[in-house]
């Protein structure tokens, strides 16, 4: 799960995603974090479904957007979704475990670039591109 990440940063990571309520709700679990690059994942449930009976199109973009965000992260970077275009390319079935690996394209000085794939097995489900802004560095506390 950890591929070369300082242990504190990435036990910060896991804790800190592991603990936000959005993605508690989706069932967002860690699968792989290394430098520039992150692997989450979900197992597609009833709730993640549309009116339609098929698995609702924002689980694909929450996810990808969580694991560009969290690619970023690995670094030390705290930064924000300026604009994330998603597109759906085949569905998942309830039960699937879909993944979703975001990598960065380019770092600049405010702006990063990234991109994700969201899968389910070998099936491609969603592409996605993400812009991203700077909002600083990642202060791990150490407690007193």
């Amino acid at each position: 799960m950890n591929q070369g990440l300082e242990e504190e940063l990435f036990n910060y990571l896991v804790h800190s995603i592991e603990d936000t309520p959005y993605y508690q709700l989706l069932g967002v679990e860690v699968r792989l974090l290394a430098s520039g690059s992150a692997e989450l994942e979900v197992e597609v449930s009833q709730q993640h479904t549309n009116p339609l009976g098929a698995v609702h199109g924002g689980l694909y973009m929450s996810l990808a957007d969580a694991a560009m965000g969290n690619a970023i992260r690995s670094l030390g970077i705290k930064a924000v979704t300026v604009d994330c275009t998603t597109s759906m390319i085949a569905a998942a079935s309830i039960g699937e475990v879909i993944k979703a690996q975001g990598s960065l394209e380019k770092v600049g000085k405010n702006l990063i670039f990234a991109s994700a794939r969201v899968t389910a097995g070998e099936k491609i489900l969603a592409s996605s591109r993400g812009t991203f802004y700077r909002v600083g560095l990642i202060e791990i506390n150490h407690g007193s």
